[in-house]
C-alpha cells in the first residue's frame, strides 16, 4: 500500500527536490541531447477545491501545454490549499520549491505596491472596462514588475465584481452600510472602503464567515457571487454594488520561464491566453448557476443599487492614494484613461 505523507513532509521533500534542480538551472527539468528542448515537470498550485471552474480552467490548461509541446511541459495541478495560503505559495516560488500557483491580485499587493491598484473600489467603470486593462498593455506591465523577485504574471482569470451581501439589510446606498459589521480581507484597502462607505470592517477568515453571519457576530461580508455556494443558507440579500473587480492572477516561477526554449514560451504564452478567454464565458455561467441555487434557498438579488452614490463615498480613497502611494496612483491614472 502507497505510503500516504504529511504536508509538512511533502513540502520538505518538495524543497529538497527544487534546491538540487536549482544548482542545474531549475528544478524539475531534464536536458535533452544534441540541443533539443528540455523537458519540464512542473507544479501548480491553487487554494480551490476540484469541482471549482478555476480548477477546471487549470486542468485544461495544463493539458492544452502537455499536447502543444508534445509533453515536454507537464504541469502537475495541487489544488485546496494543499501547499499552503497564496503567500505561501509565492515565498516556495521564490524559494524555488513551486513552479508556478494562482493567486488574487490582491495577495500580490503584499509584494509588490503597484498590484494594490486592481484593489481600488470602483477604479473599473464596468465589465468591458475592466476587460479592457487585464486583456490590455497595463497587465502586461504589472506582470513584469516582479521578474526580478523570482516570480511574473503569465495570464489572468476573472473573478467576477465583488458585491455586498447581508443577513438582515438590503444595501441599496452607503447610508444602509451605517452601523453595519462586515467582513472583508485582511486588506488595507478593503478597510479604508469601508470606512468611507460608513460601515465597519471587521478582518476575518473565509471560513469563519459562515458562523459569524449566522451567530450575528458580523451583518454581513463582501464577496463574488460564488461565495454564495458557502453562504446562502445565511444570507437574504446579495447587493449588486460591484465595488471592486480583482482579477486572479496565473503566476509562474521567473527561473522556470528563463529555462523554457523560445518556443516553450510562445506555447504555454498561447495556451495561457487561450485558458483567459474561454474562462471569460465559463465564470459567466459559474456564477448563474450559483445565483439560480441562491435564489432557490431564498436569498434576494438585489439589482436597483445606487453605484454612483458608492462611487463618489470612495473618492477619498484616490485623494489619499495620490498623496502616499504615487506608484499606485500612477495606475490608477492609466487604468482610468483605458476606459472603454
Amino acid at each position: 500500500m502507497k505510503k500516504l505523507i504529511s504536508r509538512r513532509e511533502f513540502l520538505t521533500a518538495l524543497g529538497a527536490v527544487a534546491a538540487a534542480g536549482a544548482l542545474a538551472g531549475c528544478g524539475g527539468q531534464t536536458v535533452q541531447a544534441d540541443g533539443e528542448e528540455k523537458t519540464f515537470n512542473l507544479t501548480l498550485s491553487h487554494g480551490l477545491a476540484e469541482d471549482h471552474a478555476v480548477h477546471i480552467a487549470l486542468s485544461a490548461f495544463a493539458e492544452d501545454v502537455r499536447e502543444q509541446t508534445d509533453g515536454a511541459i507537464n504541469i502537475e495541478i495541487f489544488p485546496n490549499a494543499t501547499l499552503g495560503s497564496e503567500v505561501d505559495n509565492i515565498t516556495q516560488i521564490r524559494a524555488g520549491a513551486l513552479d508556478m500557483a494562482k493567486v488574487s491580485a490582491s495577495t500580490l499587493g503584499n509584494f509588490q505596491n503597484e498590484w494594490n491598484v486592481l484593489s481600488v473600489p470602483y477604479v473599473f467603470n464596468d465589465q468591458a472596462h475592466y476587460y479592457a486593462v487585464m486583456d490590455g498593455e497595463i497587465a502586461q506591465d504589472l506582470y513584469k514588475l516582479t521578474e526580478s523577485k523570482g516570480f511574473m504574471g503569465l495570464t489572468w482569470m476573472d473573478s467576477g465584481a465583488r458585491s455586498f451581501y447581508t443577513k438582515q439589510t438590503a444595501i441599496r446606498t452607503p447610508a444602509d452600510l451605517k452601523g453595519l459589521m462586515i467582513r472583508t480581507m485582511d486588506s488595507q484597502m478593503a478597510i479604508n472602503m469601508m470606512t468611507a462607505l460608513g460601515g465597519s470592517a471587521t478582518v476575518t477568515s473565509y471560513s469563519e464567515i459562515y458562523t459569524a453571519m449566522q451567530q450575528g457576530v458580523i451583518d454581513g461580508a463582501e464577496n463574488n457571487v460564488t461565495a454564495l455556494r458557502d453562504h446562502a443558507d445565511v444570507t437574504q440579500y446579495y447587493c449588486f454594488d460591484e465595488h471592486t473587480r480583482i482579477p486572479d492572477i496565473l503566476l509562474i516561477s521567473t527561473q522556470t520561464w528563463n529555462a523554457f526554449s523560445d518556443h516553450q514560451r510562445e506555447i504555454v504564452t498561447a495556451c495561457a491566453r487561450s485558458m483567459t478567454e474561454e474562462y471569460k464565458s465559463s465564470w459567466a455561467a459559474f456564477e448563474d448557476e450559483v445565483l439560480a441555487a441562491a435564489e432557490e434557498k431564498g436569498v434576494e438579488l438585489i439589482y436597483d443599487v445606487d453605484i454612483p452614490a458608492f462611487q463618489e463615498a470612495c473618492q477619498s480613497i484616490y485623494s489619499d492614494l495620490e498623496a502616499s502611494s504615487p506608484d499606485v496612483y500612477a495606475y490608477v491614472e492609466r487604468i482610468r484613461q483605458a476606459a472603454v
